[in-house]
């Protein structure tokens, strides 16, 4: 059994490995030849008010002989920062985070790799977004306007770039002045484009053919008055699902990857993810998915929702007009992510002879279970 960190990831994974293993994996769940379950989460209160402990896992696995899960062992909470209401989270200690993805063979169930969750979580993310600009943004776009300077940003402008070589520039504002401008520094280098660090986040809308918001707002930071026409958006983060019905108003084109695999006898799940709590009734200081509500993303009407199937099926081909605007998101599928992907990594790594091992028999044992 392999254990794999960040750094194997970074050495071994590339964002072209990421899209194209979860493209596949996509396509899978409409042949049905892959299941994935929603993300579920389990709350129970601390003992300091506004911090809960929560237990996060999503899993899923296909036919092509994997599965995985991927558990999350969180200390979260809300706070302000530079007028910005932000979700915290940590592990043992502020900076420090527990999140794996295990592995395993579907044919036999052996465990096969325990893998750090860090770079693979930005990864996935990141290559959903390249997939959404890769159907459905401009064919001639060339700059890319971008809310946040993080490790999400810095993995979304990887994949926008495999899909869409010909970017020419990129528009960046996060809140921090040395953030912003040390990350259009790095963008620039890393992907020979102009990159700007704007002074105020109105001038990132400003001719952008692709516009992403990756913060990690509690809240929308997205203004629907400044997105121009023509424009794609990418908003997957905690506040940035687009729920304002003014913003959905404005957007001519939506692509929801699809929804996560229905238990039997269940005919559909929408939800982004499912909340158990300990205490529910309980004012714990931190603000909770609201009962009957989606957790986060939009609801268009029908006439202007399409899936991956619609793509992959010939149904549509994304915008019929370059005036649209187009919103991407993955909808549910966090299941249907992390075993392609740790799939990927584990046979690359080892094809190569990498990573570190550990016996396969400390994970099992004699008595039946």
């Amino acid at each position: 059994m392999l254990i794999l960190n960040n750094q194997d990831v970074t050495d071994h994974l590339t964002m072209g490995d990421a899209i194209d293993a979860l493209d596949r994996a996509y396509r899978q769940l409409i042949t049905k030849e892959a299941v994935c379950k929603p993300r579920t989460d389990v709350q129970i209160p601390t003992s300091q008010h506004g911090k809960v402990y929560q237990w996060s896992s999503v899993e899923g696995g296909s036919t092509d002989g994997y599965f995985a899960i991927r558990i999350k062992s969180d200390i979260i909470y809300e706070q302000d920062y530079n007028g910005a209401r932000t979700q915290e989270k940590y592990c043992v200690q502020p900076g420090t985070y527990c999140g794996l993805v295990l592995l395993t063979r579907v044919e036999t169930g052996e465990p096969l790799a325990f893998v750090n969750d860090g770079l693979m979580q930005l990864m996935r993310v990141g290559a959903d977004g390249g997939i959404g600009v890769k159907y459905l943004a401009r064919e001639n776009a060339e700059v890319v306007g971008m809310l946040g300077s993080g490790g999400m940003s810095r993995s979304h402008m990887d994949a926008f770039m495999h899909v869409r070589p010909n970017l020419k520039r990129l528009q960046v504002y996060s809140p921090t002045k040395a953030n912003r401008e040390r990350f259009a520094a790095e963008m620039a280098d890393r992907h020979g484009i102009e990159a700007v660090a704007c002074d105020t986040p109105e001038q990132v809308y400003r001719g952008a053919d692709i516009f992403a918001a990756l913060t990690d707002s509690a809240v929308s930071v997205i203004r629907g008055d400044l997105l121009e026409k023509g424009t794609h958006i990418v908003a997957p983060g905690t506040g940035d699902g687009i729920r304002d019905p003014k913003i959905i108003e404005k957007i001519d084109v939506y692509l929801r990857f699809g929804n996560a695999t229905a238990p039997w006898g269940v005919t559909d799940v929408e939800d982004e993810y499912f909340t158990y709590a300990a205490l529910p009734d309980v004012d714990t200081g931190f603000k909770r998915k609201t009962p009957g509500k989606r957790g986060h993303g939009a609801v268009f009407p029908p006439e202007r929702t399409l899936t991956y199937a619609d793509l992959m099926n010939g149904k549509t081909s994304g915008r019929s007009s370059p005036e649209q605007i187009s919103y991407s998101e993955r909808g549910n599928l966090q299941g249907n992510q992390f075993w392609p992907l740790a799939a990927r990594l584990y046979e690359i790594v080892k094809a190569r002879g990498a990573g570190r091992e550990i016996p396969t028999e400390w994970f099992l044992q004699d008595v039946r279970n």
